[in-house]
């Protein structure tokens, strides 16, 4: 054993001691007195490590993709799309037809001419992707339906993009970790969702499931300098167009004024009945799918003069542009959700940039702003299971973790002492850096600390100990077998090692296989047992016998161990 050796040991443990306690204890601001307080520990413990949804309360959801409606709008939208490039390329198509229900969806076309049948499917498979679709025909009608396994397989698809819809939007919460998987049978298009610490779940609600259909429609009427042409009431509107919408003409509320809520309550004002309506022309110019970038802006500095400036992607701008160049003085609306929130005329050919006023507060425009970044969802969504976790219900569960693991480590360390003796005392520090290592590597790699996560915690510990068990054991054999104090020392470290790396291979393998394939809680407890293992390399192996060379170093005729 070499002086220098044994100051180099010594001079990493301190150093990685001293960078643990930092990192649990140590404030993230300037110190001060009350930071070496008891109260001022255990704030900035708390402070420093996150914790999960089952100790520090927050929100729990289940809700379900309404598929079913996916599949529907699809198939109606389809329909629309074949009629329209048909009537498009002037062939003689009198209606389409549609049936939406009961796993069943299938549209149609009827023609006046059965003899131009293979004319229109050219046509319209030129415009409407119908790759997932079975065509087939019979005398004057052209049918389209979607088979049983492509439902399947488009239902699965929505509710991934669900997913990842709604993980887009969450994120502007900045919850740490929130849990958002797919929940039960994959039939079952259920999505969980928890947020630690977020107690609000209208706010969330209100958000995920925000529609953020966006649309710039020219509105039909005369050009600038005539006002937008409004009418009164929808019935008036409809009568202008022949008295139902058409295929190319829709009637939507005009209006300009956002409904503001009330920051006290967070409930919104009454909803106020559309005083005016438009007549828009279908389909729209460009839509939401086109969207580059958007962001909430006040022109004038108040909170609650805010408008969503937005801009298109590089194909959105163009055919963006082509369009305002061709409709120089036409009024153009821009329509959030079948409603025209904002109208005006066409000044100059105009590009890539729009904007939706509506005297919006910087809360709602900023929601806005980021479900219409986060693009639409495929299907509504509809909630099925809301809880909201009290804060008092993870005081507790902390409080139970606590003195288990406080129970666990008093009655280890008196058997530690009464059954190793002197060299316990050793296993002990050994145990209480572990401890400390392991949460200051919880807070460095900004983990969450659930209830599983201390079992895991707890199990880490449980495993120091035998790591120590096994080291000393092996020592008494030696001892036994009649070997010197230094060499009992050397060789029971030795030996044990290639067992306890061993052990604590074959364990991070198991808990790795747990993180990758687990939900949230399991894989906090992979994530809390795979550190305390790592650690428990150092703190068993290189910090135990680091302090038994300091013992040797100190007595070298030591004739007697401890242990």
């Amino acid at each position: 054993m070499k002086n220098t050796g044994l100051w180099i040991r010594t001079a990493i443990i301190i150093a990685i001691t001293l960078a643990g306690l930092y990192v649990v204890f140590g404030p993230r601001r300037a110190p001060n007195a009350n930071d070496l307080t008891w109260q001022g520990i255990k704030d900035n413990l708390a402070t420093n490590i996150n914790l999960g949804l089952d100790l520090k309360g927050g929100s729990h959801l289940v809700m379900r993709v309404k598929t079913d409606d996916y599949l529907k709008t699809l198939t109606e939208n389809n329909a629309q799309a074949a009629l329209t490039a048909a009537q498009d390329a002037k062939l003689p198509v009198t209606e389409n037809t549609i049936t939406a229900e009961n796993k069943n969806y299938v549209f149609g076309l009827v023609l006046s001419d059965a003899a131009q049948s293979q004319a229109v499917i050219d046509e319209v498979k030129k415009k409407v992707d119908l790759s997932n679709w079975t065509e087939s025909g019979s005398g004057n009608s052209i049918t389209w339906s979607l088979p049983g396994q492509m439902q399947e397989l488009m239902k699965r698809q929505a509710v991934e993009q669900a997913l990842k819809i709604i993980e887009s939007r969450i994120n502007a919460f900045g919850v740490k970790e929130p849990t958002l998987q797919r929940h039960g049978a994959e039939s079952s298009d259920q999505i969980l969702l928890q947020m630690p610490g977020v107690d609000d779940p209208e706010r969330v609600k209100s958000l995920i499931g925000a529609e953020s259909n966006l649309a710039l429609m020219k509105i039909v009427g005369p050009p600038n300098p005539s006002p937008v042409q409004t009418y009164p009431t929808r019935d008036a509107a409809l009568q202008s167009i022949g008295g139902k919408e058409t295929a190319t003409r829709k009637v939507f509320p005009f209006a300009d004024r956002d409904t503001p809520k009330d920051t006290k309550s967070n409930k919104p004002e009454a909803a106020k009945t559309p005083s005016e309506f438009v007549v828009v022309e279908y389909p729209a110019v460009v839509d939401g799918s086109e969207l580059r970038d958007a962001n909430a802006v006040s022109r004038t500095g108040s909170d609650k003069d805010f408008q969503i400036a937005f801009a298109f992607k590089p194909a959105g701008a163009q055919k963006f542009g082509e369009w305002t160049g061709k409709n120089i003085n036409n009024y153009m609306g821009v329509v959030l959700n079948d409603e025209v929130k904002s109208a005006a005329y066409i000044k100059s050919q105009i590009f890539d940039q729009g904007e939706i006023s509506g005297r919006f507060t910087k809360a709602t425009a900023d929601d806005l702003a980021l479900t219409l970044k986060s693009g639409a969802l495929p299907a509504k969504i509809e909630y099925q299971e809301e809880r909201t976790v009290g804060p008092s219900l993870g005081a507790d569960s902390i409080k139970a973790g606590v003195e288990a693991s406080l129970g666990g480590l008093v009655f280890v360390v008196i058997f530690m002492l009464l059954y190793y003796r002197g060299s316990g005392v050793n296993a002990v520090v050994a145990l209480l850096l572990n401890m400390l290592l392991t949460m200051a590597a919880l807070v460095m790699f900004d983990s969450t600390l659930t209830l599983p996560g201390i079992a895991g915690f707890i199990l880490g510990i449980g495993m120091a100990v035998d790591s120590n068990v096994l080291i000393f054991e092996r020592m008494r054999e030696e001892l036994r077998a009649g070997k010197g104090v230094v060499e009992a020392v050397e060789q029971g470290f030795d030996r044990a090692f290639v067992t306890i790396i061993d052990t604590h291979i074959t364990t991070i393998l198991s808990s790795v296989i747990l993180y990758m394939y687990g939900s949230g809680p399991i894989k906090g407890f992979a994530v809390t047992l795979i550190l305390g293992l790592l650690i428990n390399l150092f703190s068993a192996v290189f910090v135990s016998r680091t302090i038994f060379m300091w013992l040797i170093e100190r007595k070298p005729d030591l004739k007697q161990l401890s242990i």
